[in-house]
């Protein structure tokens, strides 16, 4: 682990106006803040519409070199903001959804897993940088970055299978390539949350630093080391890496969200739903 340091981020402020994050740009490094607006930097609608919109404008920007993605507060991110996220999925989720409903849940969760997919494809290398919980699509999330850091305090849970959800955003496709399939496993089996010391020995996480703000600084100072470098170069040497793995992860991508759209509605996902916003531990019966 390694001592605190502190150091000064970005200060040019992108033109941009967004909700659910902030992007700063200096010196050939942009900073993405995750802002919510949900607790804990929780996904809702103004997140899933963002993400792909700024990605996008950093992959076109060629004062950008490098990108480092943080949340904002104690938190990196809760993951989806589910009763944000639920009322434009209710005629699906009723579990009596005819084809139209099917294949319009199909569409959102592919546009879904498009935005998640735009950090992972942006040709400038993005490093993330964890502190707090990270859940869920908090963990697809950094498993579309190419390095990731953490302070001690973090926490990781791909949780998806403890809310009767097959994880679709890509953790389930991403993941194997970063800390094995061993390890991924039993994750997505048990749903257990992992701190930062067994996400570093596991190789989720390169290095644990001691406080958010050490791990932050550890993010700037490596996306700094990176914009230094020919930018051209940088960006062939993420490409290279990338053409073995993203292929399959397009496939496994396309299979989920089929699979979803077949099989999501159930007795079991309607209590996880009811148990989460009643606060209480569900009963599934496997129906």
């Amino acid at each position: 682990m390694s001592g605190s340091e502190t150091t000064t981020g970005p200060k040019n402020t992108s033109a941009g106006e967004f909700v659910s994050m902030r992007v700063e740009r200096a010196e050939g490094v942009a900073e993405v803040t995750l802002l919510g607006p949900g607790k804990g930097n929780a996904m809702g609608p103004d997140f899933w519409r963002e993400l792909p919109v700024v990605f996008g404008e950093l992959d076109r920007d060629p004062e950008v070199r490098a990108i480092v993605l943080t949340g904002s507060g104690e938190h990196f991110s809760y993951g989806l903001d589910l009763p944000a996220m639920l009322p434009s999925w209710s005629e699906y989720l009723s579990g009596g959804a005819l084809a139209r409903p099917r294949r319009e849940f199909l569409d959102e969760v592919r546009r879904m897993q498009d935005a998640i997919t735009t950090v992972a494809k942006t040709r400038k290398p993005v490093i993330a940088a964890v502190s707090g919980w990270c859940i869920g699509g908090g963990v697809d999330l950094i498993a579309a970055a190419d390095i990731r850091v953490a302070s001690a305090d973090a926490r990781f849970s791909v949780r998806e299978v403890r809310v009767a959800i097959v994880a679709d955003m890509g953790s389930l496709q991403r993941l194997a390539s970063i800390i094995g399939e061993g390890h991924l496993r039993e994750l997505a089996f048990t749903g257990r949350d992992i701190d930062a010391a067994r996400a570093e020995r596991i190789g989720l996480v390169n290095d644990v630093y001691d406080d958010r703000d050490a791990a932050l600084a550890a993010a700037r100072r490596m996306a700094r080391d990176i914009a230094a470098n020919p930018p051209l170069v940088v960006q062939g040497v993420k490409d290279v890496l990338s053409v073995n793995t993203e292929q399959q992860v397009e496939a496994g991508l396309r299979y989920v969200a089929t699979w979803n759209a077949a099989f999501l509605p159930s007795h079991d996902l309607n209590e996880a739903v009811q148990a989460f916003l009643q606060r209480r531990d569900p009963e599934f019966r496997g129906e």
